[in-house]
């Protein structure tokens, strides 16, 4: 019997601040149903300087090994997705491993190809695991970024922050990985990226979204492939999609996820029909694709919409947020989740759901997390967007979690309660 691989379990840190996206669209001349319908965002995630990556994955983390009692003995590597570092040499996971106390016995280091470096964690992770190199250990792997385009530009409502922690192991009590299922795309193309030396991304947005679907839709025809070959996908007369479950999209936005299930649905639809959809086809689409789009994917966007724009751990707020809404339901039943990283690198993946993901995902005390946030005004929010990247804390972080400190001898210092003795 081939070795189970997956998630065991998840825990989840965001910025202790939000605005409310509408309170963005006023000050800014907007509409807000450009910001709340064309983007489905309601609220922001709004990181101080204290709130850096670092300090986010550390707080993720200890949230993970006290909600899940985790022998950290038993924890042989960190793996750290992000594409907001603070070093250009040292890891966050580096950094991660010292605040939380973790053994030297383990492997570090971080991953970094845009949105798509958590996803590059996760299968390192599982691949190091499966192959035995693992020798029973677990692997932490974390996401954690701080999406910033800065005011006045046109990304500033996709803007947001937060860190995933996931515990990766061969018992895969939240999702069961179909390993060795992967469809992945790639290809060098400059839709996002973000030089040295700058704190906001430069982003060609028409553009990202063609280079988005047109990788959604070649990682999916290889997953297809592999899974059709595997005998998860039987019915030939059908989307293989409409085959899951549910489906999790890489979200820079939300209605990118909406724009990516309808974008399969249709690449689907017409190499069933053998020609594109004539205009019949089209309506009914239409009609069928929101209803598809309703039932798969809109559960998995409920905390995107309150947190914005997340980075690496995008698809993984993603899975906490469809597990948090229908974890009951959609027990021993598998999912499709899409990654995709800007310039650009993506994977589709599927697995599992587990038998006890609902008890798991309530540790990760979600609906605690967005009501102990404050709701700040936009005077406020622009304050903070123009303190230096480099801002010291007020206070001493909540027990519990982690915040930068100040740099000292050239050395980024962090404030905070480690995770174990």
């Amino acid at each position: 019997m081939k070795q189970q691989v997956g998630i065991e379990a998840i825990a989840v840190a965001i910025p202790r601040r939000y605005l409310a996206i509408e309170d963005l669209a006023v000050a800014r001349g907007v509409a807000p149903a450009k910001y709340t319908v064309g983007l489905g965002a309601l609220e922001m995630a709004v990181a101080d300087p204290s709130e850096d990556t670092v300090a986010l994955a550390a707080t993720a983390a200890t949230r993970l090994l006290r909600a899940h009692d985790i022998d950290v003995s038993q924890i042989g590597m960190l793996v750290v997705g992000t594409e907001t570092g603070v070093d250009h040499s040292k890891p966050v996971a580096s950094f991660v491993q010292g605040l939380l106390g973790l053994p030297r016995t383990m492997r570090t280091f971080d991953t970094q190809h845009a949105c798509y470096g958590g996803t590059a964690a996760l299968m390192a992770a599982c691949d190091w695991i499966a192959s035995g190199s693992a020798g029973g250990k677990s692997a932490l792997v974390v996401c954690s970024d701080i999406a910033r385009y800065g005011m006045q530009s046109a990304g500033e409502p996709t803007q947001g922050g937060a860190a995933v922690a996931m515990l990766v192991s061969a018992r895969p009590e939240l999702l069961a990985i179909d390993h060795g299922t992967s469809g992945v795309f790639s290809t060098d193309v400059h839709d996002f990226w973000r030089p040295i030396g700058r704190r906001e991304a430069v982003v060609d947005g028409h553009y990202s979204i063609e280079c988005y679907l047109e990788a959604v839709a070649g990682a999916y025809r290889a997953w297809r492939e592999r899974a059709t070959a595997r005998g998860f996908l039987n019915d030939a007369s059908m989307p293989r999609s409409e085959q899951l479950a549910r489906m999790i999209y890489h979200a820079p936005f939300c209605k990118m996820a909406r724009k990516a299930h309808l974008h399969v649905r249709r690449c689907e639809l017409e190499e069933l029909a053998g020609a594109p959809l004539d205009a019949a086809a089209l309506a009914r689409e239409e009609r069928e694709g929101a209803a598809s789009f309703d039932a798969q994917v809109a559960a998995s966007l409920l905390l995107a919409s309150r947190v914005g724009n997340t980075y690496t751990g995008s698809l993984y707020l993603g899975l906490a947020s469809l597990l948090h809404a229908q974890g009951t339901e959609l027990a021993g039943q598998r999912m499709g989740l899409f990654s995709y990283g800007s310039g650009c690198s993506s994977e589709m993946f599927s697995g599992v759901v587990g038998p006890r993901a609902a008890e798991i995902i309530a540790a990760a005390r979600l609906d605690e997390l967005l009501a102990d946030r404050t709701r700040i005004d936009i005077v406020e929010y622009e304050r903070i967007m123009q303190l230096p990247r480099e801002g010291t804390i007020a206070a001493s972080p909540v027990p519990g979690t982690f915040g930068f400190a100040g740099v000292r001898d050239d050395r980024r210092t962090y404030a905070g309660s480690a995770a174990v003795a």
